[in-house]
Protein backbone atom coordinates (compact mmCIF):
# COMPACT_ATOMS: atom_id res chain seq x y z
CA UNK A 1 0.00 0.00 0.00
CA UNK A 2 1.22 3.75 -0.50
CA UNK A 3 2.07 5.71 2.21
CA UNK A 4 -0.04 7.08 4.81
CA UNK A 5 -1.05 10.38 5.71
CA UNK A 6 1.62 11.93 8.37
CA UNK A 7 -1.55 12.98 10.66
CA UNK A 8 -2.64 9.69 11.80
CA UNK A 9 -1.07 9.16 15.28
CA UNK A 10 -0.92 4.99 16.12
CA UNK A 11 -3.30 4.10 19.18
CA UNK A 12 -1.39 2.59 21.89
CA UNK A 13 -0.96 -1.15 22.41
CA UNK A 14 -3.61 -1.37 25.17
CA UNK A 15 -5.88 -4.12 26.40
CA UNK A 16 -3.81 -6.87 25.48
CA UNK A 17 -1.56 -9.34 27.35
CA UNK A 18 1.69 -8.74 26.99
CA UNK A 19 4.16 -12.59 26.95
CA UNK A 20 7.28 -12.12 25.32
CA UNK A 21 9.50 -8.58 26.06
CA UNK A 22 6.68 -5.99 26.77
CA UNK A 23 4.89 -3.96 27.34
CA UNK A 24 5.92 -1.46 24.45
CA UNK A 25 4.34 2.27 25.09
CA UNK A 26 4.78 3.72 21.72
CA UNK A 27 5.08 6.89 24.04
CA UNK A 28 8.00 6.25 25.71
CA UNK A 29 9.47 5.27 22.05
CA UNK A 30 9.02 8.73 20.48
CA UNK A 31 12.07 10.32 19.16
CA UNK A 32 13.54 6.79 19.72
CA UNK A 33 12.38 4.26 17.54
CA UNK A 34 10.22 3.21 14.75
CA UNK A 35 7.88 1.03 15.74
CA UNK A 36 6.29 -2.11 13.51
CA UNK A 37 3.00 -3.57 14.20
CA UNK A 38 2.09 -7.00 13.14
CA UNK A 39 -1.14 -8.32 13.57
CA UNK A 40 -1.27 -12.36 13.28
CA UNK A 41 -2.44 -15.67 14.01
CA UNK A 42 -0.55 -18.80 14.29
CA UNK A 43 -3.06 -20.96 12.34
CA UNK A 44 -2.82 -18.29 9.64
CA UNK A 45 -1.45 -19.57 6.67
CA UNK A 46 -0.64 -16.26 5.09
CA UNK A 47 0.46 -14.57 8.39
CA UNK A 48 2.95 -18.08 8.59
CA UNK A 49 3.81 -16.84 5.20
CA UNK A 50 5.05 -13.70 6.04
CA UNK A 51 7.24 -14.52 9.21
CA UNK A 52 10.78 -15.14 7.73
CA UNK A 53 10.49 -11.99 6.78
CA UNK A 54 9.49 -9.91 9.91
CA UNK A 55 12.00 -12.05 11.47
CA UNK A 56 14.71 -11.01 9.65
CA UNK A 57 13.79 -7.39 9.12
CA UNK A 58 13.59 -7.67 13.48
CA UNK A 59 17.36 -8.91 12.91
CA UNK A 60 18.51 -6.65 10.33
CA UNK A 61 17.38 -3.28 12.14
CA UNK A 62 16.67 -3.78 15.68
CA UNK A 63 20.08 -2.19 16.41
CA UNK A 64 19.24 0.99 13.96
CA UNK A 65 15.98 1.60 15.66
CA UNK A 66 13.29 -0.71 14.68
CA UNK A 67 11.39 -2.22 17.08
CA UNK A 68 8.64 -4.80 16.15
CA UNK A 69 5.44 -5.76 18.15
CA UNK A 70 3.38 -9.19 17.42
CA UNK A 71 -0.34 -8.54 18.21
CA UNK A 72 -1.68 -11.89 18.33
CA UNK A 73 -5.34 -11.91 17.47
CA UNK A 74 -6.89 -15.39 17.52
CA UNK A 75 -9.46 -16.58 14.55
CA UNK A 76 -10.03 -19.68 16.63
CA UNK A 77 -11.25 -19.79 19.87
CA UNK A 78 -8.24 -22.65 21.41
CA UNK A 79 -5.79 -19.80 19.83
CA UNK A 80 -6.08 -17.58 22.95
CA UNK A 81 -4.36 -19.76 24.93
CA UNK A 82 -1.17 -17.65 25.58
CA UNK A 83 0.98 -21.47 26.28
CA UNK A 84 -0.15 -22.47 22.50
CA UNK A 85 1.08 -19.04 21.29
CA UNK A 86 4.75 -19.13 22.88
CA UNK A 87 5.18 -22.17 21.72
CA UNK A 88 4.57 -21.21 17.89
CA UNK A 89 7.01 -18.09 18.14
CA UNK A 90 9.33 -20.65 19.48
CA UNK A 91 8.99 -22.43 16.56
CA UNK A 92 8.93 -19.86 14.25
CA UNK A 93 11.80 -17.71 15.54
CA UNK A 94 9.95 -14.62 17.19
CA UNK A 95 12.36 -13.04 19.19
CA UNK A 96 10.21 -9.37 19.19
CA UNK A 97 7.58 -8.37 21.79
CA UNK A 98 4.00 -10.24 21.74
CA UNK A 99 0.99 -9.48 22.86
CA UNK A 100 -2.29 -11.44 22.96
CA UNK A 101 -5.03 -9.71 21.64
CA UNK A 102 -7.99 -11.71 22.32
CA UNK A 103 -10.30 -9.10 23.25
CA UNK A 104 -9.55 -7.54 19.68
CA UNK A 105 -8.95 -4.48 21.89
CA UNK A 106 -5.74 -3.40 19.58
CA UNK A 107 -7.37 -4.72 16.11
CA UNK A 108 -10.03 -2.28 17.13
CA UNK A 109 -8.55 0.78 17.71
CA UNK A 110 -6.49 0.54 14.64
CA UNK A 111 -9.63 -0.48 12.83
CA UNK A 112 -7.81 -3.61 11.67
CA UNK A 113 -9.71 -5.83 9.41
CA UNK A 114 -7.08 -8.41 7.68
CA UNK A 115 -4.61 -11.27 8.73
CA UNK A 116 -1.79 -10.79 8.12
CA UNK A 117 -1.75 -6.70 8.64
CA UNK A 118 1.18 -4.32 9.33
CA UNK A 119 0.92 -0.69 10.22
CA UNK A 120 4.79 1.03 10.42
CA UNK A 121 4.92 3.73 12.45
CA UNK A 122 7.69 7.28 12.58
CA UNK A 123 9.13 8.05 15.69
CA UNK A 124 6.83 10.80 15.72
CA UNK A 125 4.01 8.27 16.41
CA UNK A 126 1.99 8.39 13.49
CA UNK A 127 1.46 5.55 10.94
CA UNK A 128 3.26 6.25 7.92
CA UNK A 129 2.63 3.06 5.98
CA UNK A 130 0.24 -0.15 6.30
CA UNK A 131 -0.01 -3.95 4.63
CA UNK A 132 -2.31 -6.38 4.05
CA UNK A 133 -1.75 -9.80 3.91
CA UNK A 134 1.20 -11.27 1.76
CA UNK A 135 3.78 -9.82 -0.73
CA UNK A 136 5.32 -6.17 -0.73
CA UNK A 137 8.07 -7.25 1.06
CA UNK A 138 10.95 -5.15 -0.56
CA UNK A 139 8.44 -2.22 -0.61
CA UNK A 140 7.49 -3.08 2.88
CA UNK A 141 11.43 -3.27 3.73
CA UNK A 142 12.16 0.03 1.97
CA UNK A 143 9.30 1.72 4.09
CA UNK A 144 10.79 0.56 7.25
CA UNK A 145 14.51 2.14 5.83
CA UNK A 146 12.88 5.14 4.80
CA UNK A 147 11.79 5.97 8.60
CA UNK A 148 14.55 4.39 10.21
CA UNK A 149 16.79 7.18 7.87
CA UNK A 150 14.66 10.18 9.42
CA UNK A 151 15.33 9.24 13.01
CA UNK A 152 18.81 8.78 12.49
CA UNK A 153 20.13 10.11 8.82
CA UNK A 154 23.74 8.67 9.44
CA UNK A 155 22.47 4.96 9.69
CA UNK A 156 24.04 2.68 7.82
CA UNK A 157 21.41 0.16 6.36
CA UNK A 158 21.81 -2.83 4.12
CA UNK A 159 20.03 -3.20 0.57
CA UNK A 160 16.89 -4.92 0.88
CA UNK A 161 16.56 -8.70 1.61
CA UNK A 162 16.54 -10.85 -1.17
CA UNK A 163 12.66 -13.08 -1.70
CA UNK A 164 13.37 -16.35 0.77
CA UNK A 165 10.86 -18.04 -1.86
CA UNK A 166 11.16 -18.29 -4.90
CA UNK A 167 7.02 -17.86 -5.63
CA UNK A 168 8.08 -14.26 -4.06
CA UNK A 169 10.24 -13.27 -6.79
CA UNK A 170 9.32 -11.71 -9.75
CA UNK A 171 8.00 -13.62 -12.38
CA UNK A 172 5.73 -15.76 -10.13
CA UNK A 173 1.95 -16.37 -10.89
CA UNK A 174 -0.62 -16.57 -8.30
CA UNK A 175 -3.56 -18.25 -9.55
CA UNK A 176 -7.19 -18.16 -8.75
CA UNK A 177 -7.39 -21.37 -6.19
CA UNK A 178 -10.23 -22.36 -4.00
CA UNK A 179 -10.87 -19.85 -1.58
CA UNK A 180 -10.74 -20.64 2.17
CA UNK A 181 -13.51 -23.82 3.46
CA UNK A 182 -14.48 -23.34 7.19
CA UNK A 183 -15.77 -26.27 8.62
CA UNK A 184 -18.12 -24.93 11.80
CA UNK A 185 -21.38 -23.77 11.28
CA UNK A 186 -20.93 -19.88 11.83
CA UNK A 187 -19.21 -19.73 8.38
CA UNK A 188 -18.61 -22.79 7.03
CA UNK A 189 -21.09 -24.68 4.21
CA UNK A 190 -21.64 -28.23 3.81
CA UNK A 191 -21.99 -30.34 0.87
CA UNK A 192 -24.08 -33.15 2.57
CA UNK A 193 -27.80 -33.25 1.55
CA UNK A 194 -28.88 -33.28 4.63
CA UNK A 195 -27.46 -30.29 5.63
CA UNK A 196 -26.14 -29.14 8.98
CA UNK A 197 -27.23 -30.42 12.80
CA UNK A 198 -25.79 -28.30 14.82
CA UNK A 199 -23.90 -28.84 18.28
CA UNK A 200 -25.12 -32.27 18.33
CA UNK A 201 -23.46 -35.88 17.67
CA UNK A 202 -25.17 -36.86 14.42
CA UNK A 203 -24.39 -39.73 11.41
CA UNK A 204 -24.20 -38.05 8.64
CA UNK A 205 -23.89 -40.02 4.69
CA UNK A 206 -21.55 -38.84 1.96
CA UNK A 207 -23.21 -39.73 -0.88
CA UNK A 208 -21.53 -37.76 -3.35
CA UNK A 209 -20.53 -36.15 -5.86
CA UNK A 210 -18.65 -33.36 -4.82
CA UNK A 211 -18.76 -30.03 -5.68
CA UNK A 212 -15.39 -27.80 -5.27
CA UNK A 213 -14.80 -25.78 -2.47
CA UNK A 214 -17.43 -27.60 -0.14
CA UNK A 215 -16.91 -30.04 2.97
CA UNK A 216 -19.02 -33.55 2.63
CA UNK A 217 -19.17 -35.11 6.28
CA UNK A 218 -18.71 -39.11 6.43
CA UNK A 219 -19.77 -40.81 9.70
CA UNK A 220 -20.73 -39.34 13.31
CA UNK A 221 -19.35 -35.86 13.62
CA UNK A 222 -20.44 -32.24 15.80
CA UNK A 223 -20.89 -29.60 14.27
CA UNK A 224 -20.23 -26.51 16.67
CA UNK A 225 -20.12 -22.73 15.55
CA UNK A 226 -16.23 -23.13 14.50
CA UNK A 227 -15.66 -26.62 13.80
CA UNK A 228 -16.78 -30.02 13.31
CA UNK A 229 -15.94 -32.60 16.30
CA UNK A 230 -15.47 -36.26 15.39
CA UNK A 231 -17.93 -38.06 18.03
CA UNK A 232 -16.44 -41.94 16.84
CA UNK A 233 -13.73 -43.77 14.67
CA UNK A 234 -13.85 -43.51 11.32
CA UNK A 235 -15.68 -40.28 10.70
CA UNK A 236 -14.29 -38.48 7.73
CA UNK A 237 -14.20 -35.11 5.80
CA UNK A 238 -13.79 -35.14 1.63
CA UNK A 239 -12.87 -32.20 -0.20
CA UNK A 240 -12.70 -31.39 -4.01
CA UNK A 241 -10.10 -27.81 -4.46
CA UNK A 242 -8.18 -26.51 -6.85
CA UNK A 243 -4.47 -24.99 -5.50
CA UNK A 244 -0.91 -25.59 -4.94
CA UNK A 245 -0.67 -26.69 -1.46
CA UNK A 246 -3.47 -27.62 1.03
CA UNK A 247 -3.56 -27.01 4.60
CA UNK A 248 -6.05 -27.91 7.41
CA UNK A 249 -6.59 -25.82 11.05
CA UNK A 250 -7.07 -29.26 13.23
CA UNK A 251 -6.89 -29.56 17.43
CA UNK A 252 -6.77 -32.98 18.98
CA UNK A 253 -8.80 -33.45 22.21
CA UNK A 254 -7.39 -31.80 25.26
CA UNK A 255 -4.22 -33.67 26.80
CA UNK A 256 -4.82 -36.30 23.21
CA UNK A 257 -3.78 -37.08 20.16
CA UNK A 258 -5.42 -38.37 17.24
CA UNK A 259 -4.17 -40.05 13.84
CA UNK A 260 -5.75 -38.84 11.09
CA UNK A 261 -5.54 -41.21 7.74
CA UNK A 262 -4.94 -38.96 3.99
CA UNK A 263 -6.42 -40.24 1.29
CA UNK A 264 -5.03 -38.29 -1.88
CA UNK A 265 -6.85 -38.62 -5.49
CA UNK A 266 -4.64 -38.69 -8.10
CA UNK A 267 -1.30 -37.40 -8.13
CA UNK A 268 -0.72 -35.36 -5.63
CA UNK A 269 2.32 -34.66 -3.76
CA UNK A 270 2.05 -35.35 0.46
CA UNK A 271 2.44 -32.49 2.46
CA UNK A 272 5.32 -31.74 4.92
CA UNK A 273 2.83 -33.03 8.06
CA UNK A 274 2.20 -35.94 5.96
CA UNK A 275 4.20 -39.83 7.57
CA UNK A 276 3.64 -42.85 6.32
CA UNK A 277 3.00 -46.66 7.16
CA UNK A 278 3.53 -48.40 4.30
CA UNK A 279 1.18 -46.61 1.68
CA UNK A 280 -0.91 -45.34 4.00
CA UNK A 281 -0.80 -41.56 4.73
CA UNK A 282 -1.36 -40.16 7.79
CA UNK A 283 -0.86 -36.80 10.42
CA UNK A 284 -0.66 -37.31 14.13
CA UNK A 285 -2.56 -34.26 15.86
CA UNK A 286 -1.10 -33.80 19.22
CA UNK A 287 -1.78 -30.17 19.31
CA UNK A 288 -3.92 -26.95 18.18
CA UNK A 289 -2.28 -25.99 14.71
CA UNK A 290 -2.46 -25.78 10.88
CA UNK A 291 -1.29 -28.94 9.29
CA UNK A 292 -0.02 -29.30 5.90
CA UNK A 293 -1.90 -32.09 3.68
CA UNK A 294 -1.01 -31.38 0.25
CA UNK A 295 2.13 -29.67 -1.44
CA UNK A 296 2.58 -30.10 -4.75
CA UNK A 297 4.65 -28.74 -7.46
CA UNK A 298 2.11 -26.46 -9.02
CA UNK A 299 -1.24 -25.44 -8.51
CA UNK A 300 -3.81 -28.65 -9.63
CA UNK A 301 -7.25 -30.02 -9.55
CA UNK A 302 -7.71 -32.47 -7.15
CA UNK A 303 -9.50 -34.55 -3.90
CA UNK A 304 -8.77 -35.65 -0.87
CA UNK A 305 -10.36 -37.08 2.84
CA UNK A 306 -9.16 -37.39 5.81
CA UNK A 307 -10.35 -39.69 8.23
CA UNK A 308 -10.17 -39.92 11.94
CA UNK A 309 -9.20 -42.99 13.76
CA UNK A 310 -10.86 -41.71 17.05
CA UNK A 311 -13.46 -39.54 18.92
CA UNK A 312 -11.74 -35.94 19.56
CA UNK A 313 -10.78 -34.64 16.27
CA UNK A 314 -11.26 -31.00 15.52
CA UNK A 315 -10.99 -29.81 11.91
CA UNK A 316 -11.81 -25.87 11.67
CA UNK A 317 -10.68 -24.58 8.04
CA UNK A 318 -8.81 -25.76 5.10
CA UNK A 319 -6.47 -23.19 3.45
CA UNK A 320 -5.10 -22.99 0.14
CA UNK A 321 -1.96 -21.63 -1.73
CA UNK A 322 -1.45 -20.23 -5.48
CA UNK A 323 1.41 -18.90 -6.20
CA UNK A 324 4.17 -21.22 -8.23
CA UNK A 325 7.26 -20.08 -9.72
CA UNK A 326 6.71 -19.61 -14.03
Amino acid sequence: MPQMSETVLAPELEGGQWIQHGPVSLKALRDKAVVLVDFWDYTCINCIRTLPYVVAWNKRYADSGLVIVGAHAPEFSFAREGSQVAQAAARFGLEYPLVLDNEYAIWRAYSNRFWPAKYLIDAKGRIRYCHFGEGEYQETEVAIQGLIRELNPGASLPPPMAPVRDSDRPGAVCYRVTPEVYLGYARGQLGNPGGVVGDRAHDYRDIGPHVEGMSYLAGRWRIEQESVRSEGPDAAISLRYTAKDVNLVMAPAAGASVRVEIALEGAQRAGDDVKFDGKRGYITVDRPRMYSIVANESVVSGGLTIRAEAAGLAAYAFTFISCVVS
